[in-house]
Parts: structure tokens; sequence; C-alpha cells
């Protein structure tokens, strides 16, 4: 029987996985244990996380003390540097500003009369687009605030409320979308397409109100971190180019009012419009259409701000690929560096060291650079990216996006870490993007291959798809995913998730001092870099599949 030689992309991709693993196997030292695996890797994570790291702000003393570690590990693997003009780095210009709380002011104007809103309490203002020095402007609500006009909805002109009626309003939203919307394209539409919609609609300020569902912790926590410095991609950089390549990554530099509501207090929002919050808060949860509609009261700020530049560098450090053909593509591997540095205090301490956020991520980066470094060379170079800040809205990635330090449309594929939590044994991995690329072929076949459950996205309201670096790639065209430990609903795993979201996610408790499974962490990684060597060595490009709607952004060959 003749037995034909076309495989379909999973297996060929176990095949080559099988084939990869067991050549970097071949004539290794005895197996180290995973226990000890773990432990090295979370050496790494000691050094990064150390209190005397006091958070890595982006562009600190700090940042760059912990940055010149990065570079020292991989000089000490053999990589070579693949940042800006033959060095190790790519330095990023920001526009930093910074709310003074305690000079600004709020509040609601209903029938000429002005009521007074406390910030911190009832609403904070926003520091990633530039805020207006005052503002006296009416409210309306738009509902989910979603512009989607290819797929027939779009909360900026609707019956109920055409687009004529929002010049010159404040709009209000609220977190969320419509059970028929994937999850994907509602966290697509609430960043920049949404900021341009409001532009477009001569709106002159924004109000998001979080649905509690979809908060990781409480309100107090939002507010705290309200004291944080806010960052934008300098105007000084020059983003045209990054614009006429990928309009995606185009940055804002307008003023544009913007705060986030407590929906413990939205009610005062909506009182005389007819509808209620406790209303809207039922819809939303539910998945619903919302209506639209003209708020009885008009809002005034008076907003100060100190407003200075900062630069911090990415990283770039490249393996070079072994075949002539291949190896002008690039595989990023990528992750963070940057935290919170130091802040509002939380149980007596003040600095967010951020040890799972994203220390974790930057440590399997460089076990994965050292593991890459041992047995055959993939078939295309693999570059190693760490990120400076993604805290501040995922700027360090959208500028290598837009300003690539090695040719442009050379990179085929993002393998992105953001706090990947290995606080349980790992059984499932949740991948961000799983449904978008022929990576998710990928995925799903070293999984298999390491008795790794893989699948979608159990949140999507979350947003996690647009909340890692990741999602720069994808704004390039670039298929990328980004992945965590996974649980079912209801478990142990889900509890340990969900407790540590609320007690340790933007925490000072993010720190040395928590619980980790060091097994776990070694099994992902060695997981992690199988992935990277399946998808460096693969013949097959990735490319983005028909129904995703990010195809769009995908250069056409």
């Amino acid at each position: 029987m003749k037995i034909g030689l076309r495989l379909a992309r999973p297996v060929r991709l176990a095949l080559l996985l099988f084939c990869v693993t067991s050549l970097a196997q071949t004539g290794s030292t005895p197996a180290t244990t995973d226990q000890a695996r773990g432990e090295q890797w979370w050496a790494h994570v000691r050094v990064l996380a150390d209190p005397s790291m006091k958070g890595r702000l982006t562009g600190s003393e700090e940042y760059l003390k912990a940055a010149a570690y990065v570079v020292d590990q991989f000089k000490q693997w053999g990589l070579k540097p693949a940042g800006s003009h033959g060095t190790w780095y790519q330095p990023v210009r920001f526009d930093v500003e910074r709310v003074i709380a305690s000079k600004s002011s709020l509040a609601l104007v209903s029938d000429g009369r002005a009521t007074p809103l406390t910030i911190g309490e009832d609403a904070i203002l926003g520091t990633r687009l530039q805020q207006p020095a005052t503002l006296d402007a009416p409210l309306v609500f738009i509902g989910y605030g979603l512009n989607l006009p290819e797929s027939g909805y779009d909360d900026f002109n609707s019956k109920d409320l055409p687009r004529s009626t929002l010049k010159g309003k404040i709009v209000l939203v609220v977190n969320g979308g419509p059970a028929d919307l994937p999850g994907p394209l509602k966290s697509y539409a609430r960043t920049a397409p949404m900021i341009r919609a409001i532009r477009a609609a001569g709106a002159v300020g924004l109000i998001s109100i979080p649905t509690p569902k979809s908060m990781d912790f409480g309100w107090q926590r939002i507010a705290s971190s309200a004291s944080q410095p806010g960052m934008r991609l300098s105007a000084m950089v020059g983003d045209e180019a990054a614009a006429h390549h990928h309009p995606a990554l185009a940055d804002d530099h307008g003023e544009l009012f913007s705060a986030t509501f407590n929906p413990a207090q939205a009610e005062k929002l909506f009182e005389g419009s007819g509808h209620t919050f406790a209303e809207i808060l039922a819809l939303a949860d539910s998945q619903k259409p919302l209506p639209r509609f003209e708020l009885t009261k008009s809002l005034q700020a008076e907003v100060v701000t100190e407003n200075t530049h900062v630069e911090s560098p990415n990283i770039a450090a490249v393996l070079e690929g072994s075949d002539p053909t291949l190896k002008s593509q690039y595989v990023v591997v990528s992750a963070h560096l940057d935290h919170l540095g130091v802040g509002e205090p939380i149980h007596g301490k003040t600095i967010y060291a951020g040890a799972m956020d994203d220390a974790s991520g930057v440590a399997t980066v460089l076990e994965t650079a050292h593991a890459l470094t041992q047995g055959p060379r993939t078939k295309r170079s693999v570059l190693f990216l760490v990120f400076t800040a993604e805290e501040k809205g995922l700027l360090g990635s959208r500028y290598f996006a837009g300003h690539p330090t090695v040719p442009e449309g050379s990179v085929i594929a993002d393998l992105n870490l953001d706090m990947f939590m290995p606080i349980f044994a790992l059984k499932k991995l949740h991948v961000q993007g799983l449904e978008q690329s022929t990576l998710g072929d990928a995925a799903r076949s070293v999984g298999a291959a390491h008795n790794i459950e893989i699948a979608g996205d159990p949140e999507p309201d979350r947003n996690s798809f647009v909340r890692t670096d990741q999602y720069s790639f994808v704004q390039a065209g670039v298929p990328a995913l980004a992945m965590k430990f996974g649980w079912t609903a209801g478990s142990p795993e889900y509890k340990a998730w969900r407790a540590w979201l609320a007690e340790r996610y933007h925490s000072t408790d993010d720190d040395l001092n928590q619980p980790v499974d060091l097994a776990a962490a070694a099994q992902f990684n060695a997981f992690y870099a199988d992935l990277a060597r399946a998808v460096a060595n693969d013949a097959q490009k990735p490319h983005y599949l028909q129904t995703s709607f990010f195809r769009r952004f995908e250069a056409v060959e």
C-alpha cells in the first residue's frame, strides 16, 4: 500500500517537535529535576524582583540596573546584540504625565447646580491621554462604546443617538459587549479604535465604568494606582513611518479628557435620565445590547498635571538561525521588564516588586535563550525581546513593532509571556490568540507532546487579548500568542487564580514571598522552549486564518 507523504499541519508539527526535542537531548548530561530547573528559573526572579530594584519603574535607575542584568545573561550564552546601532538596547522616549489629584476637581452639574465629586472615591483621572486643564461638557451614555461597523455594530452612530449628537459631549461607556461579538474583537474595539471614534464624532472626553464582574481587584486598589505617572510615546520620536506601515500602531498626542468611574458610585451619573446603573449593569453582565441616551448632567473638570520626559530601553538579542534561507526570518520570544516602581503603601509596603508581573516572564525568556543555545540551532533566527513600558500601555512593544531593529517584515511570529502564573500544577494553558492564526496549531501540537491541554480565553471581558505585549505584534500583522496557566471554573486552581488577582496583582504583595510551584514553572519553560523551536523550524510561515478579524493587518505577499 502506498502511503502519502502530505501530512496535516498539526501532525507535521508534532513530528517536528519530536525531532528537535530528541536532537536537543542527544548527548546531554543526566536530566536535571524539574524542581532544580525551577530553582534556576526562580534565581532570575530573585534578582529582578529584589527590593533593591524598587519595582523597576520605566526609565528609573533600577530599571536600567535590571536591564543590565538581562544583557549580562544574554552575553553569557553567546547571543548577539540586536538593538539599535549594534547595541543590546533600543532607546524609547516617553512623555510623562502625572495627575495631581489634590489640586484637581470634578463636579456634576444638573439644573445649574454643581455637586462636587470626590477624586479617588467617585472617580479617578486618566493619565494615558493628555488631559485638558479645564472642561465643562454634557454627558451622553453610548453603551459599550464599540465602533465595529465591519461587524454591523456601532455604538457611536445608533438610531437612539446619532453620531451628530456626540459633538462637544463627554461619552460614557461601560465595559463589555454583546454576546454575539467575539471576545478579541470587543477588546480590540476598546483600544485605539475607540479613541479614534471619539475624535471623529467630535466628542471631548471619555468616562469608563468597569463592571464589578470584569474587575481584577477592588476599587480601592484601582484608586491607589492613580498616583502612578502615565506615559505616551514621545511626540519628539516621530511616529510617521510606523503609522504609514501600521496605522493601528499610531500614537495619540491630542488632548482628550478621560476618567474611570467607581461602579459603586455610578448611580450618580444616571439620576434623572430615566435609567439606572443597576439596569445597565444587569444587561452588561448578561452581554445584552445596551440603550444609548443623553444624560441630564454635565461634568466640570479642572485637571492639574506635571509633565516631564524620560527615556527607557527595550532589550534585544538574537540567536541566528541555521538555514541559509530561513535565518532572515525571526521568531520573537518576549516579556516585559518594567513594573510599577514605588507607590501608595499596601500592607505597610511601598515597593511594587512585580515578581510574577513580569519578572517571571523575563526569567523564562532568559531560560529559553539558554535552552536554545544548547543543541542544534533552529532554522529561523530567534529574537529575544524584553520590553519597557508595558505597564504604561504596551508602549515599548508598540514602539518596537513600528520601529523594528531587524528588517521590516522579517518578524514572522511573537510568543509573549506576561505573568504566566505557575502557582499550581501545570495541566492546562489559556492562550490568547489561539483561534486567530496557525500558531494555534503549533501550540496544540506542542501541548499534546507535553500532556498540556491548550484552551482559549475563558474570561474575554477581562480584555486580556489587548493587555499584553503580543497585541502590539497583532496590530503590526504578525501572528502572536500569549499564555497563562489555565484552570476549570470553580476548581481549586480557579480559586487560587482569583485570589491572586484580588490580593497580589498590581499590589506590593506580588513579591518574592509568595507561593510558587517551581516544578510547574520548569515544565512550562520546557513547553515554551519547544514551542519556540517548533515555530522556528516549521517550513511553513505562520499566518492569520481566513476567519480572523485581525487578518486585515497582515501584509499581503
